[in-house]
C-alpha cells in the first residue's frame, strides 16, 4: 500500500467469468496517482477484461473498483470523465482529417467550440501532426496514426488513461515515440494503467509490475523485485592479476572462476546489500576489485518461472481477453 500518494486506482475481489470460464479470480490493485502501473499476462489472461471493468465499459460479477475516487458502478459517469482509453485496435475515424478528428471528440466531450479547436490545435502541436492535420488517417503510417489516437484520448485533458496495447504492430522508432509520450504525461500528472504484448515496454516504463496467470496476479512489483525472484542473477568480478582472482575465489562462496579472463560470477540478487557484503568481505580478505557488473535475470526470465511458459520474440499477445 503507498502511503505517499493518493490511490488512482483501486480494486478489492474483482471477479469476472465467461461462461464456465473465470477470466478474473479475486483480483486487488493499489495504483497511486501519477504513476505508470504494467499488466502483463499469457494469452487470455485476462487483461482486457480488466481494462474494461475499470473504465465502465463491463461490470465485474464481484468485487469493487473505485477510479479518480469514483465506484465505477455507482459513479460510472464521473469515471468516464476522469479516464481516457486508448484500445488494441486504432479508433480514429479514416473519412475525417486528423483535425476533424479531434474537433469530433471535443464535441463528444461537450467542450465549447472555440476552447475545442484550441486544445486540438494544442494536441496537433505536442504529436508532431501539423503537417497531416489536414490529411485523412488513411494517409497516415502506423505510428501517426497511433499518436492521433492518443491525442483523441486526451481531448478531454483525462487523469487517467489506459493504454491497453499502445504499442501492437509498431516499428521500433515509433514505439519509442509512444514511450516518450507516455513519460511526459506521468510527469504532468497523469495516471497511466499499461497492457502491453512487449516486456521490454513494460520493464522500460514501468513504475509497478503485476503479472496476470489463470485469474490471479501471481507476482507484483518493481521490475527489479520482480528479477530477484527467479534464480540465475550473478556478479561479474574482474581482477587485474591471477593472485586476488585466486584470493577472491577463496573468500567467496559459489563462485565460478575464469582465470584465462581473471573473472569470477558470483551468485546474487544483484540487490545493494548483497553487493555490499560481497565488497566487504573481499575487503577483509585484502582483495581489490578492478571492475564490477550485474547480471539480472530479464522479464522474459521472470515471465517464464510464474506463468510456466516463454514468451514469443520477447512478446505476449492477449487479442482476446
Amino acid at each position: 500500500m503507498n502511503t505517499t500518494r493518493r490511490s488512482a486506482i483501486r480494486a478489492t475481489g474483482l471477479t469476472k467469468a465467461f461462461g464456465d470460464k473465470v477470466v478474473l479470480n479475486g483480483i486487488d490493485l493499489d495504483i497511486p496517482e501519477g504513476s505508470i502501473f504494467a499488466l502483463l499476462g499469457p494469452n487470455g489472461a485476462g487483461k482486457t477484461t480488466m481494462v474494461r471493468i475499470l473504465s465502465t465499459l463491463i461490470r465485474a460479477d464481484a468485487g469493487e473498483a473505485i477510479v479518480a475516487g469514483h465506484d465505477v458502478v455507482g459513479d460510472a459517469d464521473r469515471v468516464r470523465a476522469a479516464i481516457g482509453v486508448t484500445g488494441q485496435f486504432s479508433a480514429v475515424e479514416r473519412l475525417l482529417t486528423g483535425r476533424e478528428n479531434l474537433l469530433l471528440m471535443a464535441d463528444l466531450f461537450h467542450i465549447e467550440r472555440a476552447k475545442g479547436r484550441k486544445r486540438a490545435d494544442e494536441l496537433l502541436e505536442r504529436f508532431d501532426l501539423v503537417s497531416a492535420a489536414e490529411k485523412t488517417p488513411d494517409t497516415y503510417s502506423g505510428g501517426m496514426r497511433r499518436r492521433l489516437d492518443l491525442a483523441m484520448t486526451l481531448m478531454g485533458d483525462p487523469r487517467i488513461v489506459f493504454l491497453d496495447e499502445p504499442t501492437a504492430g509498431l516499428d521500433p522508432r515509433s514505439r519509442f515515440t509512444v514511450w516518450q509520450i507516455v513519460r511526459d504525461l506521468v510527469a504532468s500528472g497523469v495516471t497511466i494503467f499499461l497492457t502491453t504484448q512487449y516486456l521490454e515496454e513494460a520493464d522500460h516504463l514501468a513504475d509497478r509490475i503485476a503479472v496476470l496467470d489463470n485469474g490471479r496476479i501471481v507476482a507484483e512489483g518493481t521490475s527489479a523485485e520482480l528479477k530477484r525472484l527467479v534464480p540465475g542473477g550473478h556478479i561479474r568480478l574482474q581482477f587485474a592479476d591471477a593472485a586476488d582472482l585466486e584470493a577472491a575465489a577463496g573468500s567467496l562462496a559459489g563462485v565460478t572462476k575464469d582465470s584465462q579472463t581473471l573473472a569470477l560470477q558470483v551468485p546474487s540478487d544483484g540487490s545493494t546489500r548483497s553487493i555490499r557484503g560481497m565488497l566487504d568481505e573481499l575487503d577483509r580478505a585484502g582483495v581489490e576489485v578492478n571492475s564490477l557488473s550485474i547480471h539480472t535475470p530479464d522479464l522474459d526470465d521472470v515471465f517464464l518461472a510464474l506463468t510456466g511458459r516463454p514468451t514469443s520474440s520477447t512478446a505476449i499477445k492477449d487479442p482476446a481477453s
